[in-house]
């Protein structure tokens, strides 16, 4: 009988986007103190402790703040983002108690005004390219 084993990930940025190309927003959680951060940390900053885990979080959370963006960078240029067509980047706070900045989608960006700080958001995985030049990028869409 062979026994199967998933390979733990080092907690790095590629592993962490690793893990979003697999459509899965992943956190570290340190065993010792048991606190979750997102993204991911290699050392908890709470306790110092270099003992963590891979803990999938929910992706259910709610807009804490966000900011509406006319000025794109070139990578949202190139998607068509810019002062005609702006984008809002926001901070979420999931069901967990964590918070991390990411895109937010299914709102309004021309209209500011109508969107709310409290509005529910599920996560919403991005991913422009294809094959080996595929990148996936975190989103939050409104329901």
């Amino acid at each position: 009988m062979t026994e199967i084993t998933e390979t733990v990930r080092p907690f790095t940025a590629a592993s962490y986007n690793q893990y979003l190309a697999e459509g899965k927003l992943m956190a570290s959680r340190c065993t010792d103190c048991g606190t979750l951060h997102l993204p991911p940390r290699a050392i908890c900053p709470k306790c110092h402790s270099e003992n963590l885990e891979w803990t999938e979080t929910s992706g259910v959370g709610k807009l804490a703040g966000f900011t509406v963006v006319s000025i794109a960078p070139t990578f949202m240029i190139e998607q068509g983002y810019g002062r005609g067509n702006p984008y809002v980047s926001g901070i979420v706070e999931l069901e967990e108690g964590v918070k991390i900045s990411a895109r937010i989608t299914g709102v309004d960006a021309t209209k500011p005004q109508e969107i709310k700080v409290g509005t529910p958001l599920t996560v919403d995985f991005i991913t422009v390219g294809e094959g080996e030049k595929a990148k996936t990028y975190l989103a939050f869409k409104a329901v």
